[in-house]
This record gives C-alpha cells, structure tokens and sequence, in this order.
C-alpha cells in the first residue's frame, strides 16, 4: 500500500471514530448552573456524554462570560478529559467568538496541547466542547485553560481549577 493511501485510510478511520466518539445518541440532562451574573441567570448547560458532569465555575475572560464543565472521573496522565464550556458575550459586547482552545496544564502550554473545540450541538451555539489531552507527567498547579479567539483576532485567556485529584 502507497504511503498515501496508508495515510488516507488512517485519517479516514481516525474521522469515523471521532463522529462515534462524541456524536451518536446521547442523553442529555440540564444541569443547575453556577452562580452567574444577572444577564445569564436562566442559562442552562447540559452533560457531553450523559454522564455526571462537574461544574468548574464561571469567570468573565475579555468580553466574554465563562462557564466551564468537565465530565466525572479522575483526571488522568497521558489520557483525555472531556470539557465543555459555555461563551457568551457580556450585554452590549459585539465581540464573537471564532475559536476557542482548551488545554490542561500550565499558564504558557509547556508540555500541553492545544485542543481545538467545536460546537458540539447547533442547538447549543454558545457551548463549545473537545476532549483535552492531560500531560503525562501532569505538572504541579495544572488547571483547565481556555483560550478565547474572537472576530477581531485578539486572544483572551482564563483559566479554572479541575476539582480532582490527579492521577
């Protein structure tokens, strides 16, 4: 077999089990949120996967209001954890997002990786989930990290703490 060939069965392969992963039919359930501002109060964030999903908090990052969720289960070296996490402008911002990064680590990413998220659910446009990969070794102090990439091209960082013990 051609490398090319070798290489397009592969991406071909790792596409499919992506759309299994995290597609299909899952069950969602409404959650209570955080405490929040007066603008997001009837918000509502829904689990990923149908499991037990841990609130990380809500924080303000540039012009934009956070709320970050992980799915139960300990946090892992060398594995993934799947985050969700809900953007949305501050009243009377104009500013959108365009892309939103997440990684579990340190402040600057040294020995993480970037995770691009997507909008998992369109009924859901504010909700952007992936699957972080966790460091192997996981570096002391590490925490969830979401970058925010807006229309304008700035980049606006935040950061939560995992509320887990770390394996």
């Amino acid at each position: 077999m051609s490398n090319t060939m070798h290489l397009l069965s592969i991406s071909t392969l790792t596409f499919i089990l992506t759309l299994v992963g995290c597609g299909g039919e899952e069950q969602s359930k409404p959650l209570p949120t955080t405490e929040q501002d007066s603008s997001n109060t009837n918000q509502q964030h829904t689990a990923g996967h149908g499991g037990t999903v841990i609130q990380l908090g809500s924080i303000s990052i540039g012009s934009f209001n956070i709320m970050a969720t992980r799915d139960e289960g300990n946090i892992v070296a060398g594995k993934d954890a799947p985050i969700d996490v809900t953007v949305t402008p501050v009243a009377d911002s104009t500013v959108t997002a365009i892309a939103v990064r997440f990684w579990i680590g340190t402040k600057y990413a040294m020995g993480s990786v970037k995770a691009k998220a997507d909008i998992e659910n369109p009924a859901e446009p504010n909700r952007w989930h992936t699957h972080a990969d966790v460091p192997n070794p996981i570096p002391s102090g590490s925490q969830l990290w979401v970058e925010i990439e807006t229309d304008k091209r700035d980049r606006v960082t935040g950061s939560f703490d995992l509320r887990t013990q770390q394996q």
